[in-house]
């Protein structure tokens, strides 16, 4: 669980205070007593505006007193009671089965969208937080299979608990608690997976409602994302460091394949078409209006381990300006891209690094930049790339 932030209710009580009664009395119902001994006595439904809110926006200055589960409520409530939160929350509600009716007096706020989602379906409200941080750009490694032909995987939903439970032992050994949460998305062409986990303890001071000095104790949240693709048996992580990732390519192996060495593979990609098929490997795909080289980087090596750096707004117009061509034996080991998709006037830069590294800003964008990496034979199957180093792929907004 993030760290909580619940003063943002004193601090903006309107957010507060914009839940109709009726509905924090009916998030509070079940922490009555609980919350009786903290001095807080509630209304009868009758008389929900009778809810004593500066007793509450104080009690919420000082989580640690609450019930844990009324400070997650509250701590998820806080995340998604924003304008689009909210449009996210009712469009879930709407879709869900049976619909989850969301009501206010005189009309619903974003606070009583959060309230009533959590009360009906927490599990849809935390799914629909952790959505949130696919959008952030991201930097995944790409492993593959030596399995041919690329069996059918499990099903994911079924094994969620399984595979929390498998890292739950993982993070636990790392001091990072038993909180590990597993949210898979099913796509048309790809499974999709949320790995909300918590970070090394932490101890914080801070001050409390009397100025006093008090401690706050916490696992900071931290989200990792996996991307299975599962035509060709590969697994992209985006994780922090090697431990994790071992880790994930151990579990998901194990789960999704019955194999906990299915995902082997480290290399996936080569830059070598820039050398072979010149502007022709650059060609734009369906989905993408115009692709440049804006970058391109040689290994030359040495004792002083020498690199050469190339950039221009369009490398290949330049070098055919000065009568230059690519280095015939340099090993390329970085090349940027500058990519205008047919949905934005805003192009926004790839970099590849072979062997298997990739960042994208948007999950289309994810697809087409795929789509167009293994049309123009960026991408080598099954993790073969001959002497090929290493790949990272970056995409960001310029």
């Amino acid at each position: 669980m993030a760290s909580f932030k619940l003063s943002r209710f004193f601090s903006q009580p309107e957010i507060l205070r914009g839940i109709d009664p009726e509905n924090l009395l009916s998030l509070l119902a079940d922490h009555a007593k609980a919350l009786e001994a903290l001095g807080l006595k509630l209304p009868e439904v009758a008389d929900a505006a009778a809810i004593d809110y500066e007793h509450l926006m104080a009690l919420l200055m000082e989580p640690d007193k609450l019930p844990r589960n009324l400070c997650e409520a509250f701590y998820f409530i806080h995340e998604m009671a924003t304008d689009d939160g909210m449009a996210r929350l009712l469009e879930a509600a709407e879709e869900a089965k049976p619909p989850i009716e969301i009501v206010g007096t005189p009309g619903p706020t974003p606070g009583d969208a959060a309230v009533q989602v959590w009360l009906k379906d927490r599990e849809l409200l935390e799914r629909k937080h952790a959505e949130q941080f696919l959008r952030n750009p991201r930097t995944f490694e790409s492993f593959g299979t030596a399995v041919s032909p690329v069996p059918r995987y499990r099903d994911p939903m079924a094994l969620a608990d399984k595979i929390k439970n498998d890292l739950d032992d993982f993070f636990e050994k790392k001091k990072r608690g038993r909180n590990t949460k597993v949210f898979p998305y099913v796509r048309d062409d790809s499974v999709w997976f949320l790995v909300r986990h918590g970070d090394p303890f932490e101890r914080r001071g801070a001050i409390g409602d009397k100025g006093e000095s008090v401690g706050v104790y916490y696992w900071p949240e931290k989200f990792d994302v996996l991307v299975l693709d599962p035509v060709e048996g590969e697994l992209r992580i985006n994780a922090r460091n090697k431990g994790e990732k071992k880790e994930y390519r151990k579990v998901f192996g194990r789960h999704l394949y019955k194999d906990d060495g299915f995902f082997g593979g480290e290399s996936k990609y080569t830059l070598e078409p820039l050398r072979e098929k010149g502007e022709d490997a650059i060609a734009p795909v369906e989905g993408m209006d115009d692709v440049h080289l804006t970058e391109v980087d040689f290994l030359w090596g040495g004792s002083h381990n020498e690199r050469e750096i190339r950039k221009a707004d369009d490398i290949f117009a330049a070098y055919t300006d000065r009568g230059r061509k690519f280095p015939a034996k340099a090993p390329i080991i970085k090349a940027c891209f500058r990519v205008t998709f047919s949905d934005s006037d805003t192009p926004r830069t790839v970099t590849i690094k072979p062997p298997n590294v990739a960042q994208y800003t948007r999950d289309a964008d994810s697809v087409i930049v795929e789509r167009w990496l293994k049309a123009r034979g960026f991408i080598v199957k099954k993790g073969k790339a001959k002497d090929a180093p290493t790949v990272t792929a970056v995409m960001v907004g310029t």
